[in-house]
């Protein structure tokens, strides 16, 4: 018999052909180096028949939160005598063998099936893996779907299975979600595996067509805009090679599904070129700031910090703020969020007698003390029980807290959580040691940043990638010049020009006076990394002998131990 050729949509496997196996874990948490798997669930099926189910608990080797036994509704009492993943995954990885694996948001599903591999000498798992989250970006539009989270798409392929954070229901609505994905991407030309999969990666139509925007884009480094018709910025970010960066955005690389909705928007990109990669990342921290791009996420609201302040007043107490002015009051932050602030001013109640009620007192005026003044947690200063001069103790003590040394409330609150476990109150325990570390991590942060944003002027070099040196001028931690002296130039009248013509930069108050934290941060990473000299410091850059650096690392280590704190009931150490 004469062999037929097969065409070019035969090659490859027909998806008619290929079995699929849809999974699902249930976690105690999202991240697969620190969590476990309490559940896992699966279905097998090929042509759009279910040929095998494979579904159990698992005993995650800890307590599973509370937070998370609410959400899927697994408690310890039901993986008591469930069996260890250890035990299961011999069958897992012999029913999924010779499979395409699925799972709604596979990355994170996959972060965890290979690290149990990795932890019982199993080899990672070697077959194809289909996302439908991923592939449903792809496919649904915005007026189709809101969002597509797996509930949400079940609805909108009319899934006989509704998800429920169960590993096995959450499987089974996923094989309808996969199959209505499927009949959807069938009229686009994708009948093989090697199709699905491809679907996925390959650039949009509105990304190939919009591919001329890259044309004449320089490849030096700088800050890029995609703007939309009206000349509106709707995306900045900055590269070392502009030219390479912008053209990705049109590619298959390009798979975020907020950017290709911008890219189909946007009708020019606009480059600045910067003498250097750090003027180029600090460019794009102000100018993000400054015009909030609907497609930027990052930093685009630096003003809604606030600041835990300890005010000006007779009888000083602490007070979440948002602005930091120049009133002789002292200053801690920034903080992301008035929860974190409240959390960090609580740990220093516990170790500060200071007052937490919020009406102005004077020494002249008497008003009744509250209950903290009967337990010992307050002088009292209301009912004149502690004059102006004994309560300014606690003032200095709090400030010294705040500026320079946080080991007097360290202690206090490492005393109570060690209490609260000696009780077995463990989930008070981790609420103040979450306290603790919003304080801690915080004054580190601002102790770093006063430190550079307290000096007038530095000038430092770093070497560039041609032999080069890239020199940046510094002013109270504000990128205020940048540029590049050439190979085997004399440095002075290099530096000489570049801080002559530097911006000149007047501080405001506070400990970040004259640049966002963050843009004191990129500078602060730049100075760290190697290479880097300093040519010039006006001033002494230094951290306090006894800062908050020092026990950062101790509320690190309790973030990576704290299952085996809450279980054996083990202090900070």
């Amino acid at each position: 018999m004469d062999a037929v050729q097969g065409t070019l949509d035969e090659l490859g496997t027909p998806l008619r052909e290929v079995t699929f196996v849809v999974f699902d874990l249930e976690t105690t948490g999202g991240s697969a180096a620190e969590h476990a798997i309490t559940e896992i669930g699966a279905v097998k099926v090929r042509g759009g028949e279910v040929i095998g189910e494979f579904a159990t608990l698992v005993d995650p080797g800890g307590p599973i939160p509370p937070f998370i036994s609410v959400l899927t509704g697994i408690t310890d009492a039901m993986v008591v005598a469930a069996p260890k993943f250890s035990e299961v995954l011999p069958s897992f990885l012999e029913f999924i063998a010779g499979t395409a694996l699925v799972a709604h948001n596979a990355p994170f599903d996959m972060s965890f099936l290979k690290a149990a591999c990795q932890v019982n000498g199993y080899p990672p798992p070697a077959n194809p893996v289909v996302d439908t989250a991923d592939l449903a970006r792809r496919v649904l539009t915005r007026d189709e779907t809101p969002n597509c989270k797996l509930a949400t798409l079940a609805r909108v392929f009319r899934s006989s299975t509704e998800p429920c954070h169960r590993a096995l229901a959450d499987a089974k609505a996923t094989v309808d979600v996969l199959h209505g994905l499927i009949a959807r991407v069938g009229s686009l030309g994708v009948h093989t595996l090697e199709d699905l999969r491809g679907f996925v990666r390959a650039p949009t139509p509105e990304q190939q067509r919009k591919r001329h925007l890259a044309d004449g884009v320089p490849g030096a480094p700088g800050v890029y805009i995609f703007e939309d018709a009206k000349g509106e910025a709707l995306y900045i970010g900055k590269s070392s090679n502009l030219r390479n960066r912008v053209r990705s955005y049109f590619t298959a690389s390009e798979t975020r599904s907020r950017i290709r909705e911008m890219v189909g928007i946007a009708e020019r990109v606009r480059t600045i070129v910067c003498a250097t990669a750090l003027e180029a990342e600090i460019r794009e921290l102000r100018m993000i700031g400054a015009t909030k791009p609907r497609y930027n996420r990052r930093s685009r609201f630096p003003e809604r910090v606030v600041w835990l302040k300890l005010t000006d007043e007779a009888f000083p107490r602490l007070s979440v703020v948002r602005e930091v002015k120049d009133d002789g009051a002292a200053y801690l932050g920034p903080f992301g969020s008035s929860r974190t602030a409240d959390d960090a001013r609580t740990a220093m109640h516990e170790a500060l007698p200071l007052r937490q009620c919020t009406e102005r007192l004077s020494a002249r005026v008497r008003r009744p003390a509250c209950a903290l003044a009967e337990i010992g947690r307050c002088g009292a200063p209301c009912e004149g029980r502690e004059s102006e001069e004994s309560y300014a103790r606690h003032v200095r003590h709090a400030r010294h807290a705040m500026e320079l040394d946080a080991e007097a409330v360290f202690s206090a609150m490492e005393a109570r959580m060690s209490r609260l476990s000696a009780e077995q109150r463990y989930e008070e325990a981790a609420v103040d040691r979450d306290r603790l570390a919003a304080y801690v991590r915080t004054a580190a942060r601002m102790q770093r940043l006063r430190s550079l944003t307290g000096i007038p002027q530095m000038v430092a070099a770093s070497p560039a990638f041609d032999g080069g040196w890239d020199i940046h001028v510094i002013r109270h931690g504000r990128l205020a010049a940048a540029g590049v002296m050439p190979r085997g130039a004399h440095p002075t009248p290099y530096v000489d020009a570049l801080v002559a013509t530097a911006e000149t930069v007047v501080p405001g108050p506070g400990p970040t006076p004259a640049a966002s934290a963050e843009e004191t941060e990129c500078v602060l990473r730049w100075l760290d990394s190697p290479g880097v000299r300093l040519v010039q410091v006006d001033g002494t850059w230094s951290l306090p002998a006894y800062g908050a650096g020092r026990l950062v690392e101790r509320i690190e280590r309790a973030y990576r131990h704290q299952r085996g704190d809450r279980r054996e009931g083990r202090p900070l150490r």
